[in-house]
């Protein structure tokens, strides 16, 4: 049995999968959702969860939740409702909290839409300040984070567009009109992203690290595949008169780091299911 106590702030599409693979290797976890219906179904599962909303201040068992040696932070952001600023005061909140808090190693989720079209590959350190970044919002966030070192071990993880399982690619595009073909996808398959946080969980190395998988095949080559796989209508795709901005987020700092194997290297390959 693990020793360490793991405490998931969102018990979402890649937080639930998470608790229960934390479950299953020996570790207590704990997790927050943001219904009392969802309370109810997951302790059906044997999962330890409390209610806990950002509204942006914490409204719930916050206390309870940060009785944790590991805490791995998971709110999706709502910039496009709330505002830019919304996300970055919740993590402030949260921050004030973990920092009177026994938790030692954080780990934040935040997302490759920091960097900009910057028509190459991108690294970490292409997008440090606010000013570099195609999302300043989370950037901030990932500043608050950071700001809890040296007396916590911090771990930011800008992770790719997450898909696989009831998240495929065809199906959002289906009989539409898709100018973007030729760009490379940054994906990443959920259950990479389960694997490298469980690694980064067993060797809390502190920094920013992107999780995407190696391989970066166009749009729509990922379309076409699964839309034939599925049944879904092709989209028409459509040559831009003007070339479309890419990027190529790299994950080699990650893999250096933790000498992770991705399961899905390749998102021509990543696993589906209706």
């Amino acid at each position: 049995m693990q020793d360490k106590t793991i405490s998931i702030i969102g018990l979402g599409w890649l937080g639930l999968p998470l608790a229960k693979q934390l479950t299953v290797e020996g570790f207590q976890v704990k997790g927050s959702v943001t219904s009392v219906e969802k309370v109810d179904l997951l302790k059906q599962e044997a999962i330890d969860t409390y209610l806990l909303q950002m509204n942006p201040e914490p409204i719930g068992d916050l206390a309870n939740l940060l009785q944790a040696d590991t805490l791995v932070v998971n709110i999706p952001p709502k910039a496009g409702k709330l505002g830019d600023d919304f996300h970055p005061i919740q993590i402030e909140h949260l921050t004030q909290a973990i920092r009177q808090s026994p938790v030692k190693h954080i780990i934040y989720v935040s997302s490759t839409s920091v960097y900009p079209e910057l028509n190459r590959t991108v690294v970490e350190d292409d997008v440090v300040e606010l000013h570099q970044s195609a999302a300043p919002g989370f950037i901030k966030a990932e500043q608050l984070m950071q700001n809890l070192a040296p007396e916590k071990s911090v771990t930011i993880v800008r992770s790719g567009g997450l898909v696989g399982y009831n998240r495929i690619p065809g199906k959002y595009v289906a009989g539409r009109t898709v100018e973007s073909g030729l760009v490379p996808v940054n994906y990443l398959h959920r259950d990479d992203a389960v694997a490298l946080l469980i690694a980064l969980i067993r060797q809390p190395i502190g920094g920013t690290f992107n999780a995407i998988s190696p391989i970066h095949p166009t749009r729509e080559a990922i379309y076409r595949k699964s839309c034939t796989d599925f049944g879904y209508e092709l989209p028409t795709f459509v040559t831009s008169a003007e070339p479309v901005p890419y990027k190529v987020v790299s994950p080699e700092k990650l893999i250096a780091a933790t000498n992770y194997q991705f399961k899905y290297p390749d998102p021509l390959t990543f696993f589906y299911e209706l």
